[in-house]
């Protein structure tokens, strides 16, 4: 079973059966985590750095910010019985499209965000596919743990 994580959206699953995924990662990142003890997986599609560019919409949509985006998902899967010391987190996403000057650089801003975040809270990353001016997919297997990433121009395999 599919389920489809939205831009500014996030899932967390101990459903087996269940694969998470997000299409069309382009500066917005995707951030996967997976305890594999528990089974227990989520998935974050987030668009902007900081919440505090919009205090109304983070508290609508937290999921649409890296600041209060991850931490919800942690939690979330805490909630279900994973535990931060087991935990495999993957990150994909940040891409330079549709600015090509560099004027904005979400992508990059959104990884730093990510990165100042992970360092805080003393979270490694286990694989990255980062950067770059591609579109990516991401999925994750609940049930065996295993992730999977299409990128343009590549095709999909096992991440």
């Amino acid at each position: 079973m599919k389920r489809i994580i939205g831009v500014a959206d996030m899932a967390v699953s101990n459903n087996l059966q269940e694969d998470l995924i997000t299409y069309s990662l382009g500066s917005c990142i995707g951030v996967v985590i997976y305890d594999p003890t528990v089974k227990v997986g989520g998935m974050l599609h987030y668009m902007l750095p900081e919440s505090s560019m919009d205090a109304d919409k983070a508290r609508k949509a937290p999921a649409m910010f890296a600041d209060t985006g991850i931490p919800l998902l942690f939690k979330q899967s805490y909630q279900l019985g994973a535990s931060k010391r087991n935990m495999m987190v993957k990150v994909v996403g940040g891409a330079q499209i549709m600015d090509e000057n560099g004027v904005f650089n979400i992508g990059k801003r959104n990884y730093l965000a990510l990165r100042k975040l992970f360092w805080k809270n003393n979270v490694m990353v286990a694989a990255e596919h980062v950067g770059g001016n591609v579109n990516r997919t991401v999925r994750l297997e609940i049930g065996t743990g295993r992730v999977f990433l299409k990128v343009s121009g590549l095709g999909e395999f096992e991440f």
